[in-house]
């Protein structure tokens, strides 16, 4: 019988303080790239996204080989998108009394790691699947073990 294995892990950044269509310029270069050229193309682009997009990266990665015990040479982003958050609202204090809204966008970054030198299904033991579960008595007498109750020590009258 074969078994699915899990060979994605994601990295998941919320309320990113810069606005989704600036991300989105830079994840556009580094979707379906290895995890190598990514870094490289990170450090080298001229725009504020990198960083955090760096970050997030980089956590995957570190997911991936916590998780799953994989090489960092073995993975590939293959999924990577940008979604708006919460919008930031504040009033600017403006001439005569009144104000103006300041519009502050967030944005969600989420990034997926695959490594492809793992097998997605796994041979499982036909012998192992098939036996049924022993379940054990949910119930267990427990005896204690203590001076007082023993009748070495203590007399009773």
């Amino acid at each position: 019988m074969l078994k699915k294995r899990k060979t994605e892990v994601y990295a998941l950044g919320q309320h990113i303080s810069m606005s989704a269509h600036k991300a989105r310029r830079v994840i556009d270069q580094i979707r379906g790239r290895s995890y190598e050229e990514t870094l490289m193309i990170l450090e080298l682009m001229p725009y504020r996204a990198c960083y955090p997009i760096f970050k997030l990266v980089y956590s995957a990665a570190a997911n991936a080989s916590y998780n799953l015990g994989s090489n960092e040479a073995n993975l590939v982003i293959t999924k990577a998108e940008v979604n708006e958050g919460t919008t930031v609202r504040k009033l600017k204090p403006r001439a005569r009394g009144r104000s103006y809204p300041i519009k502050r966008p967030t944005c969600h970054i989420t990034i997926v790691v695959k490594d492809i030198s793992l097998d997605e299904f796994v041979e499982k033991d036909f012998l192992e699947w098939s036996k049924k579960p022993k379940w054990k008595n949910k119930y267990t007498n427990m005896t204690y073990h203590d001076m007082y109750s023993s009748e070495g020590i203590w007399d009773k009258k």
